[in-house]
């Protein structure tokens, strides 16, 4: 368990940074857009924990495996695609950057 979570975080660490680099490369005129705002109801702390649920069951290493171009069941698919949908959200909102 313990390394499925530190494998978690360094996901989240990686994806991070390339988010970073891919906003800094691709924003020559504007600046800084800043985080984006949640949905109503949620909190980074929400997402946190639906993303760790998706963790224990085991979905990073299914979406590293759809992100190689393997086939998977669409059951299987459905949580690659929530696991993705959250992380973006998580990310687009700042949760991983500590406050200021």
């Amino acid at each position: 368990m313990a390394s499925t979570i530190s494998r978690s975080w360094k996901f989240l660490a990686v994806a991070a940074l390339a988010a970073s680099l891919s906003a800094c490369a691709g924003d020559d005129w504007g600046g800084d857009p800043g985080a984006k705002p949640l949905a109503a109801g949620q909190t980074c702390g929400t997402i946190r924990a639906e993303l760790d649920k998706l963790d224990a069951k085991g979905t990073q290493g299914k979406v590293e495996a759809a992100s190689q171009g393997k086939k998977l069941p669409p059951a299987q698919m459905v949580d690659v695609n929530r696991y993705n949908d959250l992380l973006n959200q998580y990310l687009g909102a700042r949760c991983h950057v500590p406050p200021s």
